[in-house]
């Protein structure tokens, strides 16, 4: 397998699978206290494993400045110091937060907080560009995201980001900021559980990379959930928003859920393959345009996830044997 692929129409060259930087920011909630993290983390840990991915040829880390509100992106910043320019950095603007009470307070789809933002996040990065800046406001109206189209360009003409895109699962809003000439993806969910092939379509018609959030289902296809354990009270799955499918009552895992992914353990950890990178595997023989971002805590998941790069796709008849296990 090439262990390569380019994000879209920019030539930015990447490794297959990404690092998603959202669980390293650690405990933040909502003003209403719903935790929007995935519990508590060690900074240290968190540098050893980005450390780690860079060593074995990983070079697309994903963050937001929301994420910890701005603690990601600092410890990425950190971690990747003097190699920056080995790797391609991707962050989210668009949500605005408290960073003294780690509480996200709401949003702003302005022009002028896109700016703002940018040099806050740039600040915390520790870098002079951003490679892929991404709108974080999934619902957005269609009319302000052609505006912040237009100043991303801008932006790029400034040299102070490289490319942009939107992360969102509307393939009419993506397809609204994909008509701007330096839009090269666009971020949304996809795993071998949950499909998203409108999404996929205008990835391969308007020539964007398919950046995948999701691609374990928030740890579902990991096989560590599958004992119904409840989850610590700061990580997001304990009372899961109405988006986050697969995590029912606050008490672990939903069994529905688990039942799938027990019915698609053999074809996923074929060839001596994890489950987490038999899950990786679907989502590269899915579309040649698929760039996973699985989450990490620890060097472990990292060497997991870099792992699957060695052991490629899954085949054509694997992919079937998938779709008729699904479709049951």
């Amino acid at each position: 397998m090439d262990t390569t692929r380019t994000l879209g129409r920019s030539g930015i060259e990447v490794s297959a699978v990404g690092c998603g930087c959202w669980a390293i920011g650690g405990e933040w909630q909502d003003p209403d206290g719903q935790p929007l993290g995935w519990g508590r983390v060690d900074d240290d840990e968190s540098v050893r494993a980005i450390r780690r991915a860079v060593d074995l040829g990983v070079t697309f880390f994903d963050t937001a400045d929301v994420y910890g509100t701005g603690h990601s992106e600092r410890v990425l910043g950190r971690a990747l110091g003097r190699r920056r320019d080995e790797v391609v950095v991707a962050t989210k603007w668009g949500n605005v937060f408290d960073a003294d009470t780690r509480t996200l307070t709401g949003g702003d789809d302005s022009p002028a907080h896109l700016r703002r933002a940018l040099t806050a996040s740039l600040r915390r990065l520790g870098t002079d560009r951003v490679d892929l800046y991404q709108l974080h406001l999934a619902d957005a109206a269609p009319e302000r995201a052609a505006e912040l189209r237009d100043a991303c360009e801008e932006l790029v003409a400034e040299g102070l980001i490289r490319a942009y895109a939107w992360s969102t699962d509307d393939p009419a809003r993506a397809a609204v900021f994909a008509k701007g000439p330096h839009c090269t993806a666009v971020q949304h969910a996809l795993n071998v559980l949950t499909d998203a092939p409108e999404m996929i379509r205008l990835c391969e018609e308007a020539d964007l990379a398919s950046v995948n959030r999701s691609p374990l289902a928030m740890g579902l296809l990991t096989g560590r959930h599958a004992g119904r354990r409840p989850l610590p009270a700061g990580d997001i799955r304990s009372r899961p928003p109405a988006w986050l499918r697969g995590f029912g009552d606050g008490s672990g895992a939903d069994p529905a859920w688990l039942a799938r992914v027990d019915a698609l353990r053999d074809v996923l950890t074929s060839g001596g393959r994890t489950l987490a990178q038999g899950a990786l595997a679907w989502l590269w023989a899915r579309s040649p345009r698929t760039v996973p971002i699985p989450g990490f805590r620890s060097v472990a998941q990292v060497e997991e996830n870099a792992g699957a790069l060695e052991k490629g796709p899954l085949t054509d008849e694997q992919m079937t044997e998938v779709e008729r296990i699904l479709a049951r």
